[in-house]
């Protein structure tokens, strides 16, 4: 183990009571707490961790922890305002996949989940290290350490030998100890943002006596809307706002607030915040915005040291409207409406929109956050809340930027199994997106990452906050469809074409109906009535014969929603009929979604009333109704499959391929490009197919490589290579259908004159027999991880820029979606009677260029360019690959951002 093993900065992270711990690598200077941590142990936990109630093995125990850093030694402290609580540590003994374990956690503080923690942050740096198993001796009566490695999630056996017990603990990753992980943090996190979203005490900082200032407007919020905790408020001209009493300072207080709102001027709020730590608040929700990153830095300093969970800043703020809580903490205009969508943001106007729109509609809102500068609490938090709430149903978020995708897709899919969880897909231009330097590169935009996140996590992406809206009316109020046919029934022919073409645009089928039900429609729509799909029932329809049709509809197999584009007209007017009441009046329809477009609606989309107290969503346009209701038939079908599983794969050596990766960027510590001969060397650590090639740096290799891969028609390629070489058909660095040993000389000469001083050699393949040429590759994104792409490929994939694009790593169904969505997909299953390629192994290709990039952090990008796919195979026939020196990151370990 290196000294750079133990650089690792400090973190934070909750405890199972919520509480803010920082982890950190013990360092010499820690000696006095480390022995001060054990020699304030009462005699019993000492006899329990040494085996004996020595006070000298307490100066023995912190002289190892604190020596200078050594191979295979590694301590980790838990740390709270300063002072030690808990420590962990392991000790390979010189040798490489084992170490030993040990745990001490201060009397006091036991079965808050302190020894835990560390062991997980020991877990995550040993495999880090190659570490494959972790062993512990305790004693048998030693139960709380027993137990915390039985809960790890990690396989665990024990040996007894007389009053002791051998644990072993394999370290191997599974989806077993990451549920475990993500449930521990789960409920931790849960519990530190009670004090948040749940406070008994809240004060206000700085809250004006005039009228005009944010923190008086959140004070009236707070006070008008009858928040049934205690409200205070903090300002030194004033001994009461509002109504609300008033003290000089946080500390003047009669008692401690578990939230503080702040709403100071920029350079107020770092000491506001260090004043409220001290004070003993548990949460801040800072308003303030312009801070600069002095002052944020020291706003998350107070936070993380007295264990304050932040909002914040730059945001409209938060709200919760649980009846017996009733709390407002935001500047918006009106109070909003209770009910049962979670709403996280972090655009404050975007927030307003949103929470005026589920106000209107009267779906409410159970809690909503506005998220700001998003410097703690995020969008995953926020999930977390509203999945254990027992309020929430419906979870609507507009995210600009994610801190950790990885475990907020993680977070998301299990979410939205339970429910609904729509987003707007913010930022959708390519704006930010760097140079890129492959063909991989250049197709993997910022959108299609974000897009990939999106459709793995089953999240529902529209693309504006009136889509937004529109898509939650309808999941609010009705069924999913089973799947995508729809009927349309109108009373006016041209609104019934308007909704066919909407439907049609939207992805949605509109399926004949069989003869039966065209002879049911018939015998109760008036005369003249064109019964095709749409169902034109002209302006004579009455109202019961409408709700005829349409529970006729309803009940046929081969419809899964109906769709009325329904228009006023004086027929209607004069016999009192009213069509839409059709619809609200109605029995409810049972597992089906029905829906209406009413072309004079005023709003864009509203929530009808309907008998037993349902409601039915109706919207101004076709195209609103037949987005929500594509968005609704997606999430159907992503709720049928059951979650993906990430296959096992043989032929691989993750070692060999850490190693290749390893002396490369040992001789080249900036990075770079791999040679053809390095390239080979790492698909080959994962059984990647490539076809045959030779290397060649002169004139005769080159005759000699081409004699001895010349196929049955006897022609070969040739291929130049120098380092930095990227798209050689750019350059004209690629000879094709080279015959006979002269055409080989005369193609390696031509290299030679046209790239002297370049060249540092050429790549013979055989010539490749025909099939579909197709992309595959890789881009680890510094934020997403690695991005699988795949798609048509050739010369022309940066024109035609048909791909699709997965992040790492993939399971079964990533795979198959690679595979199908491209538009050129027809072609790999055999379109225009060409027969379907090896779907097998094209699948395998991309399972395991999945799995070199999550095995390989320092995988920049691969760029596989053509992969060509036929009925007998694939293979790869050019590959590029970038590699950077980069460390792994454990996106799944417990910390606070």
């Amino acid at each position: 183990m290196t000294d750079d093993a133990h650089s690792e900065p400090l973190v934070h992270a909750l405890l199972a009571d919520g509480t803010t711990v920082c982890i950190r690598p013990v360092a010499p200077g820690d000696h006095e707490q480390v022995q001060g941590l054990y020699e304030e142990m009462s005699p019993e936990n000492l006899r329990l961790r040494f085996f004996a109630a020595s006070r000298r093995s307490a100066a023995l125990a912190a002289d190892r922890a604190c020596a200078s850093v050594r191979p295979g030694y590694r301590a980790l402290l838990a740390e709270k305002q300063g002072q030690v609580i808990g420590l962990a540590e392991y000790d390979t003994g010189g040798g490489k996949e084992e170490a030993e374990i040990s745990i001490a956690v201060a009397d006091g503080l036991h079965h808050r989940g302190v020894g835990t923690l560390l062991v997980e942050h020991l877990v995550s740096a040993a495999r880090a290290e190659g570490i494959a198993t972790f062993t512990a001796d305790a004693l048998s009566e030693n139960r709380e350490v027993l137990q915390l490695f039985a809960d790890l999630g990690l396989r665990t056996s024990r040996r007894f030998d007389g009053p002791e017990v051998r644990c072993t603990i394999e370290l191997g990753e599974d989806d077993t100890y990451l549920s475990a992980v993500e449930a521990r943090g789960r409920a931790a996190n849960v519990t530190s943002l009670e004090s948040l979203l749940r406070p008994e005490a809240i004060a206000v900082v700085g809250a004006g006596r005039k009228a005009g200032s944010v923190g008086r407007a959140v004070l009236h919020h707070l006070h008008a809307g009858g928040y049934t905790g205690r409200l205070l408020a903090v300002n030194p001209a004033a001994s009461s706002i509002l109504g609300v009493p008033s003290y000089p300072s946080v500390a003047a207080l009669p008692r401690t607030p578990d939230l503080v709102v702040v709403a100071v001027p920029a350079a107020a709020v770092p000491a506001t915040a260090d004043e409220c730590g001290k004070a003993g608040a548990k949460a801040l929700l800072v308003l303030s915005a312009g801070l600069d990153s002095t002052q944020t830095r020291a706003l998350m300093s107070s936070c993380r040291t007295y264990g304050m969970r932040l909002v914040g800043p730059n945001c409209l703020g938060i709200s919760n409207t649980e009846p017996a809580l009733r709390l407002d903490a935001t500047f918006a205009a009106d109070h909003p409406r209770a009910g049962t969508a979670g709403v996280a943001v972090q655009s404050g106007g975007v927030g307003i929109a949103l929470l005026d729109g589920l106000s209107r509609l009267g779906i409410g809102v159970s809690s909503f956050a506005s998220l700001g500068d998003k410097y703690d609490v995020s969008g995953n938090d926020m999930l977390q809340w509203w999945e254990s709430d027992g309020r929430t149903d419906l979870a609507l978020l507009h995210l600009e930027s994610f801190g950790n995708p990885r475990a907020f897709s993680r977070t998301a899919r299990r979410v939205t199994r339970r429910m609904p969880l729509l987003t707007v897909d913010a930022g959708r231009t390519e704006a930010g997106r760097r140079a890129a330097a492959s063909h991989t590169a250049a197709a993997a935009t910022p959108t299609m990452t974000r897009r990939a996140l999106f459709t793995q996590a089953g999240i529902t992406a529209t693309q504006s906050v009136g889509e937004l809206l529109e898509t939650a009316a309808l999941m609010h109020s009705q069924p999913l469809p089973a799947g995508t046919r729809v009927a349309i029934v109108t009373n006016a022919g041209g609104a019934g074409v308007l909704a066919a073409d909407a439907c049609s645009e939207a992805g949605l089928a509109l399926p004949p109906l069989t003869p039966e039900l065209i002879d049911a429609l018939l015998a109760v729509l008036p005369d003249g009535a064109s019964v095709g799909n749409p169902v034109d029932a002209t302006a004579a329809v009455t109202e019961d014969q409408l709700r005829d049709s349409v529970d006729l509809i309803m009940g046929h197999p081969g419809v899964d929603a109906v769709l009325l584009a329904l228009v006023p007209t004086a027929v209607a007017r004069a016999t009192g009929d009213d069509l839409v009441r059709a619809l609200t009046d109605a029995p409810a329809h049972g597992a089906k979604p029905v829906i209406t477009v009413r072309l004079e609606q005023d709003l864009p989309v509203k929530l009808l009333p309907a008998v037993g107290g349902g409601t039915i969503p109706s919207y101004a346009e076709p195209q609103a109704a037949a987005r929500a209701l594509s968005h609704a038939a997606h999430r159907a079908a992503w709720l049928s499959r059951p979650a993906g599983t990430v296959p096992q794969l043989d032929e691989v050596d993750t070692d060999r391929a850490r190693e290749v990766t390893d002396t490369y960027l040992t001789a080249h510590p900036d990075g770079g490009w791999l040679d053809p001969r390095t390239c080979a060397a790492l698909l080959a650590c994962y059984g990647i197919p490539q076809l045959p090639w030779a290397w060649a740096e002169t004139e005769d290799e080159a005759v000699l490589a081409a004699e001895r891969l010349r196929g049955p028609d006897g022609r070969v390629v040739m291929k130049a290579h120098w380092p930095g070489l990227l798209h050689k058909s750019e350059q004209q660095a690629v000879h094709l259908d080279l015959q006979g040993d002269a055409q080989v000389r005369a193609a390696f000469r031509d290299f030679e004159t046209r790239f002297d001083g370049l060249l540092t050699g050429v790549v013979v393949q055989p010539l490749a027999s025909r099939g579909t040429e197709l992309l595959a590759g890789v881009v680890q994104d510094e934020v997403f991880g690695p991005l699988v792409l795949f798609g048509l490929g050739g010369t022309a994939t940066d024109i035609l820029r048909d791909h699709a694009a997965r992040l790492a790593p993939l399971t079964d169904h990533d795979v198959h979606d690679l595979i199908t969505s491209p538009r050129c997909a027809p072609l790999l299953f055999g379109a225009r009677g060409s027969g379907p390629v090896d779907l097998a192994a094209l699948e395998q290709l991309l399972l395991r260029l999945s799995r070199m990039a999550a095995d390989l952090p320092q995988l920049a990008e691969a760029d596989f360019n053509p992969v060509l796919a036929s009925p007998g195979g694939v293979s790869v026939l050019d590959v590029r690959v970038r590699l950077l020196p980069r460390t792994s990151h454990d996106p799944h370990l417990r910390r606070l951002r």
